[in-house]
């Protein structure tokens, strides 16, 4: 894919997911106003109410490659910033409410190691013991507060309203479930109309069909669908309001280039966690050295390969781990460069995804920030 030897890294407290929010409110419904950033899009600057919505799954590579399927947002003002380590739903949406790296508010991927070395899917709350809401409480996994403590509404799918992964990255906010966009839209109209100065809306119908379809003509229908969202969002703002759109990740199209792990590697490692393009191995008591070794030697062509220690030190995550935090995560990690996922056979339901997302490569970590003003 021609991707250069250097990941594209989070700029953690500047261009950033985990400042979009903080930027967004500070010059405008929220709080004594501040100087914007230079990334912030000037129709947001200044806006007596702000619409955040994201759409998940949808990267600046992608939205760029498709001006005529995407027309509103490709005339919107702003350009690209960077998502967080890993480029995943889990730790970025996290990064986007609570306001913080992923260092910070350890959501540091999409499944995680948790108690007894079992593994939690962040996204369905569950273990292998299943539901794990009451088990792993998730306002005690990641107790930091949504939008600074400010309650501000969400307009989100009605079926996850009250999930693990929800509590857990917006605890204290007012909740408001959709099941049709129409209906998002109109609740957005709605709470506009109320006078609420800021308000977080939520699509994620691009990943869903990413995932399943892959790029391709299905993937551009739904990416039409997205941008029409868009447009029926901004005519329903009032005047003064504006709509910013930002996303959570991009994506590459894998298809079927999905591989179990080199045996020599396998055989060093208790068990895996994280995702096929930001792939964790957990070293068997005393093999981290041999671990990393057989994983350079096997992955240096096609990935990144890091120890824990490494990806820290090199500012993946945002900051120093808590010994909780770091114990989520395994040893090693494997994040391609090139278009392969590597599997976890605790994990086959991943397999069947087309596009993925997770790693350092510019098209799965730059997002769009776009804004428009009525």
């Amino acid at each position: 894919m021609g991707e250069s030897d250097q990941p594209t890294l989070p700029e953690y407290g500047g261009a950033c997911i985990d400042q979009v929010v903080a930027a967004a409110t500070a010059s405008g419904p929220y709080g004594a106003p501040a100087p914007p950033p230079s990334w912030l899009p000037e129709p947001a600057v200044g806006a007596g109410q702000v619409v955040l919505l994201v759409l998940d799954g949808l990267g600046w590579a992608q939205l760029k490659d498709r001006p005529g399927v995407a027309p509103t947002m490709n005339a919107m003002a702003g350009g690209p910033i960077t998502t967080v380590a890993p480029s995943t739903t889990a730790a970025a949406l996290t990064s986007i409410t609570i306001g913080a790296p992923p260092a910070t508010h350890g959501v540091i991927g999409y499944r995680l190691r948790v108690e007894e070395n079992r593994i939690l899917n962040v996204l369905r709350w569950k273990t292998g013991l299943g539901d794990a809401r009451t088990a792993i409480p998730p306002e005690q996994f990641q107790p930091l507060a949504a939008f600074g403590a400010g309650k501000a509404p969400v307009v989100t799918r009605a079926d996850v309203a009250e999930s693990g992964f929800t509590r857990a990255h917006m605890a204290g906010a007012r909740m408001y479930g959709w099941r049709m966009p129409s209906t998002l839209v109109a609740t957005v109209a709605s709470l506009l109309a109320d006078g609420e100065r800021f308000v977080y809306a939520y699509y994620d119908g691009v990943d869903k069909v990413a995932h399943e379809f892959g790029f391709g003509p299905t993937y551009d229908a739904e990416v039409v669908a997205a941008d029409r969202l868009v447009h029926d969002l901004i005519d329903v703002l009032p005047p003064g309001a504006a709509l910013l759109v930002v996303s959570d990740h991009g994506q590459v199209d894998v298809g079927d280039r999905v591989a179990a792990l080199e045996p020599e590697v396998a055989g060093l490692t208790t068990m895996l966690s994280g995702e096929g393009r930001f792939r964790w191995l957990h070293a068997r008591p005393g093999t981290l050295d041999r671990l990393a070794d057989a994983a350079h030697r096997h992955y240096d062509d096609v990935a990144w390969v890091r120890t824990r220690e490494e990806a820290v030190a090199q500012g993946w995550f945002g900051g120093t781990l808590t010994a909780e935090v770091a114990q989520r995560l395994g040893d090693v990690v494997i994040a391609p460069r090139e278009l392969i996922a590597v599997l976890d056979p605790a994990d086959p339901g991943e397999q069947w995804m087309r596009c993925r997302h997770g790693s350092l490569t510019s098209a799965e970590m730059l997002v769009p920030l776009l804004a428009s003003r009525r």
